[in-house]
């Protein structure tokens, strides 16, 4: 939450991306330069020169700087911006002792945490040597980055995440042709959302990615209120993007909502199955690091 509140995303990235320097993506080319990757045990063969001898000093072990060529692969970071996207969790922090102080900090929305882990991710593919491009989709307003390597066009890809602000719905697919162009070969594309969707716009702009050129990932955000339904007493509920309102007694639909969610998530993931679609979900009141390690350590044994 301290990280939150931060607004220099390269810091905030850097910050988590200590402890997972494996990276989401590794080339089968290994070498001797380019871009560190990762640190191995060292076995007798080994030159001396390639022991990293301060990680010695501190741990008493011998370790290997490994490093790859770059992968030529393209990562793009996509962001549903839509309106729904500024939800957090209110009441459920209310129930948290810990919480109940004035000087506690808010609660980020999923926007914020989107925004975060997307800048994280692209660290460690910058480290490696990838491209990065980027999308935030809403109806309102489009940002694109195209995919390229540097340090320079990496802060222009965090720039843009810092500015992304939600509106309006997800836009229609057939008003993206140009940025799919970019994004349908030889690339990572991972997007993240809460899926809720009238129109399956969401689903649909994933479905154009073709799945033998393009690897996707879909982060699921979600927050404590909505996974738990905390609420007492009568409660109005307003949809972020229609603002449509109704004012329900918690108790009477409780029960209801909870098996509601359930046959979504069922059926978000059924989709997404079916599109060889690989599925994260993640609970943005719960520490980011938990995301990092699920995504990458899945994307290892993916490999």
């Amino acid at each position: 939450l301290t990280l939150a509140r931060v607004k220099d995303l390269p810091l905030v990235a850097k910050t988590l991306a200590q402890g997972f320097l494996h990276g989401i993506h590794h080339s089968t080319q290994k070498g001797t330069g380019v871009e560190f990757s990762q640190y191995r045990s060292y076995e007798p063969g080994d030159a001396l020169s390639k022991i990293d001898w301060k990680l010695f000093a501190r741990s008493d072990k011998y370790f290997v700087r490994e490093a790859q060529r770059e992968s030529n692969i393209n990562v793009w970071l996509v962001i549903d911006a839509s309106l729904s996207m500024l939800q957090r969790s209110e009441f459920s922090r209310k129930s948290k002792k810990q919480h109940a102080t004035k000087t506690a900090p808010q609660a980020w929305h999923k926007l914020d945490y989107a925004r975060t882990l997307l800048a994280t991710i692209s660290y460690l593919a910058h480290q490696q040597g990838d491209a990065v491009g980027m999308l935030a989709l809403s109806s309102d307003k489009t940002h694109f980055l195209p995919a390229y390597g540097g340090g320079q066009h990496w802060r222009k890809v965090l720039l843009q995440l810092a500015k992304v602000s939600s509106g309006g719905v997800f836009p229609p697919v057939q008003s993206l042709q140009n940025q799919l162009a970019h994004l349908q070969h030889n690339s990572l594309v991972i997007v993240v959302s809460d899926f809720y969707q009238n129109n399956q716009e969401i689903t649909e702009f994933m479905r154009k990615l073709n799945p033998a050129k393009t690897d996707v990932v879909a982060v699921q955000v979600e927050c404590d209120d909505e996974i738990n339904f905390p609420y007492q007493g009568q409660i109005r509920f307003e949809d972020l993007e229609s603002k449509k309102q109704v004012l329900v007694a918690a108790k009477d639909v409780k029960s209801t909502y909870l098996v509601a969610r359930e046959d979504f998530n069922q059926q978000l993931a059924t989709q997404l199955k079916q599109l060889q679609i690989h599925h994260v979900r993640a609970n943005i009141d719960q520490p980011l690091n938990n995301t990092l390690h699920h995504f990458l350590t899945t994307r290892q044994r993916k490999r």
